[in-house]
């Protein structure tokens, strides 16, 4: 998926006004911050964003009511975005990535110190946009403490030979934890956080799987979770090979061009594992979505991001 959640998608799911309102909600909010760290937002928000995250919250709105979405949902939807790119900004920190969507990472142009500063300073900003939406301050909360529990989680396992229903723990909790907050977000009745638990479980194998391939045609992907031992869908079935798990637990023994070999073979298998993940989500939104159509738009959506 490139650039913005693509104008085809938000145009499917009729969502093109409230995708401007909250690009522009989230300029005029820059604009109003402190200069010192206003530079910093403008680089990390304004260029490069797929905005899904917010999109997954419309959508779970519209899928169990209709009419305009109402201002406690847009708000819902900036606040998301704020916190998402939070994740990201200390992601890179953590992997060392110095690019990321083609373009310098914030710690990278502008320092360590700035990033987790401007890190604590959008998430300080998070909850005073929120103000009296007690139910989406608890939620938020609660994605705030599962984001803290995957990265621990993620970086104690990495380098050990675990499987697929490991990384599916880790990544529901990563990933999946941000999607199923948006599906309670745009649904306050919780009926679909099982469905955007398993729309964040998608996205994060396409991801994976994405980052593969990156890495075996385009030269650039995925090369810090190899560098580092993380446990992606593709390394979880690449090791049950003993080879791989060898080079996979001692990186210094073995040889990394190798290993990326090794999961690129596991290719077929992982898409057929992601295809059994998105029949799972569709499942789930035609049982609790009163039109399900948007939802199942989004696992489509989200199942392109391996495919290209």
């Amino acid at each position: 998926m490139s650039q913005d959640a693509t104008p085809s998608v938000i145009g499917r799911l009729g969502f093109e006004l409230e995708m401007a309102q909250l690009r522009q909600r989230i300029g005029l909010w820059i604009e109003g911050c402190g200069a010192e760290l206003r530079e910093a937002l403008e680089w990390q928000f304004l260029t490069g964003s797929k905005y899904f995250r917010p999109l997954t919250i419309f959508s779970c709105y519209r899928a169990v009511g209709q009419g305009p979405i109402p201002e406690h949902i847009m708000q819902s939807a900036l606040v998301i975005e704020l916190f998402h790119n939070v994740s990201l900004i200390i992601d890179d920190i953590v992997d060392r990535s110095a690019t990321r969507r083609g373009r310098a990472t914030m710690h990278t142009k502008f320092g360590e110190l700035s990033a987790l500063m401007t890190s604590g300073y959008i998430v300080a900003e998070g909850y005073l946009q929120l103000k009296q939406d007690l139910a989406a301050i608890a939620l938020f909360s609660e994605l705030l403490k599962r984001l803290a529990v995957a990265e621990c989680m993620q970086w104690r396992l990495r380098r050990r030979p675990l499987g697929v229903e490991d990384w599916r723990q880790i990544a529901g909790e990563d990933t999946g934890s941000m999607f199923e907050v948006c599906a309670c977000l745009g649904d306050r009745s919780g009926k679909l956080r099982k469905f955007g638990g398993l729309l964040g479980l998608l996205y994060h194998g396409c991801d994976d799987v994405g980052d593969v391939k990156g890495l075996a045609a385009l030269g650039g992907g995925g090369e810090e979770d190899l560098r580092d031992g993380i446990l992606t869908l593709p390394a979880a079935l690449a090791i049950r090979d003993p080879a791989a798990a060898r080079i996979f637990c001692e990186p210094d023994h073995g040889d990394l061009k190798a290993l990326g070999g090794h999961y690129v073979a596991m290719l077929p298998e992982a898409e057929l594992y992601l295809d059994k993940i998105a029949e799972e989500g569709r499942t789930e939104a035609r049982l609790f979505a009163a039109d399900p159509a948007p939802l199942i738009g989004l696992i489509e959506q989200t199942r392109q991001l391996s495919r290209y």
